[in-house]
């Protein structure tokens, strides 16, 4: 009887079968090579050093070709039928993901050991010497610098690429910090001389300058990755792969811009989605096995870390007409002297309820925050402010995150999970992105750092335009990054109706439910900026600011087309409440305290309002904004946190009932805020053409 032929998938797994033991055995030689490399048989392992690299570089060109001819792979290729071929090429296709990350992390620790002198040629050796002395020459002046040049340049060792020349692009604008660093300006193209492993590469412009860049700054052109990884047996397939690559980098670089006022965010969003693709912590821990493969560097903290366009305290701020002489967004009642009521295009109550089947990053790693960051979202762009909730679990079910636990006293801001988004964007694909994210520290290096374990998308309107119905939602939660592929394997329609049923009781999921409001509710967030994302429970204080905000810039200036910088510390302190979060709680409480002792007429004065609740600003929350006493705001650190809630409660129960009496009590604070740093005119001005957008 005839063998049975096997069918073009069966043939791929077990071609992936066979690297994996390559890899595997790869992977011991490197292993072993680092441990007898210290002893007495140095020879030995750094001759296999050089062979190891190769070995390395050419099961990477073979997984990545396994990997192409996988992706192509359809249903109707296979001889006979095959029962659950999506779910297996899916589980295929997230194996040899994996045997790539991990070849992808032994290069690294390859290129960063150092190549004996019998490895290659003769001639390359001495270019790689002249390099070397090339490199001491321009990275001599770092050399007073404790942790600076010197550092970077004895921290790793050069990197063979085949004799041929790197090409990378700039990302983004650097400035040379010290004596041996590199100045490039965005879009400059650089040759690559030497990849060292600890991050700051020698390169060279096209003025013949010479200097270290940091790897993160700089791409790499899309023709050298394809000559690098040119196999002369296989030119074709490589040349289609190098295509596919080419065409994802197109489609991810070329997405449509929106609307013009987005474009610099957007180019920042490209630039950091870019970056991503290089080798980060998150590989390093996946390539090692430490968490999960979909799991990846967090995008909405690096936006939130180094753009404050994404902070709560820059959507607060007026916006500014196209003509720069008005607002936008801000306008007053001539009846009532109140704000007036703008509607916009979306305005949704929403509350996150829990998350289900979220993995646990694994050993090796001390959680400090589970958390949901949230923005507003198209596709393509994020249209407001990044809003953080934290999450609690318990140890017995570390899978499942629960939101908004019941609390004595005022629920802080950080654990609110009952939310509201303002946005007047026009796109029809506007939606909410939700990210979950985990901020973690290495037990054995003390590294801190945040992953994202996923990120979900809920579109606001349905396919006609119809805006969403006030329900439960559960959504799948994805692996990566918005911007990349979905890498988790998704449940199948295969099988029986049970089957089906636990296989989506074990996807990731987050639970969500949109809220419908009641009137006064909906008058309230009318008078707030059209574009924000904050929790319900500050509203009342949100509209107050707003109101005097108001007040200030279209009643007591001189002129509507005065620019004067403006005496007012609520003016110019409150914003940065919406970014530290525990102060907008204070704020609360010694607000609650207020509004106790006023009777009902009180209550509905407006000018008593803004009165009194200017004082208590300045009584309970304006001394800790400006405290030595009080440590900077860390993310993610117990310690510091915990400080800043023994400060700031002690603060209030030294005030007493002086904020909520609302006498003038700012010239006398507590012990624990007495000591102020030094003072600062822009403590007390409110300057209209930095902070309006």
């Amino acid at each position: 009887m005839a063998p049975k032929r096997k069918g073009p998938l069966q043939l791929l797994q077990r071609e992936a079968d066979q690297l994996k033991r390559q890899v595997d055995s790869l992977a011991k030689s490197v292993h072993g090579s680092d441990g007898g490399g210290a002893g007495g048989g140095g020879g030995g392992g750094g001759g296999g050093t050089g062979e190891a690299f190769q070995r390395c570089q050419q099961l990477q060109r073979s997984a990545q070709k396994t990997l192409v001819a996988l992706r192509k792979l359809t249903k109707a290729d296979e001889l006979a039928p095959v029962g659950n071929y999506d779910l297996r090429k899916q589980e295929e296709e997230a194996r040899l993901e994996a045997i790539v990350q991990r070849l992808n992390f032994l290069s690294e620790q390859l290129s960063a050991l150092p190549l004996p002198a019998g490895d290659g040629s003769q001639d390359e050796s001495e270019e790689d010497e002249d390099e070397d002395e090339e490199a001491e020459d321009v990275s001599h002046g770092g050399s007073d610098r404790k942790d600076g040049g010197s550092d970077r340049k004895d921290g790793g060792s050069d990197r063979k690429d085949g004799g041929k020349p790197i090409t990378c692009v700039a990302l983004i604008d650097f400035s040379a910090e010290q004596d041996g660093d590199l100045s490039v300006r965005k879009g400059e193209v650089l040759t690559i001389i030497r990849m060292t492993a600890d991050g700051w590469w020698l390169a060279e412009d096209e003025q013949g300058n010479r200097g270290v860049v940091p790897r993160t700054f700089l791409e790499r052109r899309s023709g050298a990755e394809a000559e690098d990884e040119e196999d002369e047996d296989e030119v074709e397939d490589e040349d289609e792969e190098c295509s596919d690559e080419e065409e994802g980098e197109m489609e991810d670089d070329e997405l449509p811009d929106s609307s013009g006022k987005h474009s610099s965010s957007h180019s920042k969003w490209s630039t950091v989605r870019r970056a991503l693709n290089e080798m980060d912590t998150a590989d390093v821990l996946s390539a090692m096995g430490a968490i999960p493969a979909e799991f990846r560097a967090s995008t909405l903290n690096k936006l939130l870390t180094e753009d404050v366009t994404y902070r709560g305290s820059r959507y607060v701020q007026p916006e500014l007409s196209q003509s720069q002489l008005s607002f936008k967004d801000l306008f007053l009642e001539p009846e009532t002297g109140r704000v007036r009521a703008r509607q916009v295009r979306v305005c949704v109550c929403f509350a996150l309820w829990r998350c289900r089947m979220i993995p646990p990053p694994g050993v090796g790693l001390q959680v400090l925050s589970r958390h949901v960051r949230v923005c507003a979202f198209d596709g393509a762009q994020v249209l407001s402010n990044i809003h953080t909730v934290r999450a609690t679990f318990c140890s017995k079910n570390p899978k499942t995150w629960s939101f908004s636990p019941r609390t004595a006293g005022v629920l802080p801001t950080l654990l609110d999970a009952d939310l509201f988004l303002r946005s007047n964007s026009d796109s029809a694909e506007l939606g909410l992105l939700f990210e979950l994210g985990v901020s973690f520290i290495r037990n054995s290096t003390g590294e801190r750092g945040e992953l994202s374990c996923g990120w979900s998308y809920l579109k606001l309107t349905d396919s006609a335009g119809t805006p969403l119905a006030a329900r439960t939602y559960e959504l799948a939660v994805n692996g990566g990054i918005p911007y990349e592929r979905d890498v988790s394997p998704s449940p199948t329609n295969t099988g029986s109706v049970f089957h089906q049923m636990l296989r989506s009781r074990k996807q990731p999921k987050l639970i969500l439910k949109l809220k419908s409001v009641n009137s006064r509710t909906k008058t309230q967030l009318s008078l707030l900026p059209d574009t924000l994302l904050f929790c319900r429970s500050s509203l009342h204080l949100l509209i107050l600011h707003r109101q005097i905000l108001a007040d200030t810039l279209l009643l007591d200036r001189s002129t509507a087309q005065s620019a004067d910088v403006l005496c007012s510390p609520l003016l110019a302190s409150f914003p940065r409440l919406l970014d530290e979060t525990d102060l907008l709680d204070a704020l609360r409480i010694a607000w609650l305290d207020a509004e106790s002792h006023m009777s009902r007429a009180q209550r509905v004065d407006l000018p008593h309002l803004k009165s009194r609740f200017t004082a208590v600003f300045l009584n309970a929350v304006f001394p800790l904004l400006h405290s030595s006493a009080l440590p900077c705001q860390r993310w993610a650190d117990p310690a510091s946190e915990e400080q800043r809630q023994r400060i700031i409660f002690a603060a209030l129960d030294a005030l007493g009932s002086g904020s909520g009496s609302g006498s003038s009590q700012s010239g006398i604070s507590p012990p624990c805020v007495a000591s102020q740093r030094a003072f600062d005119v822009t403590e007390l001005n409110f300057d209209l053409l930095r902070a309006a957008r």
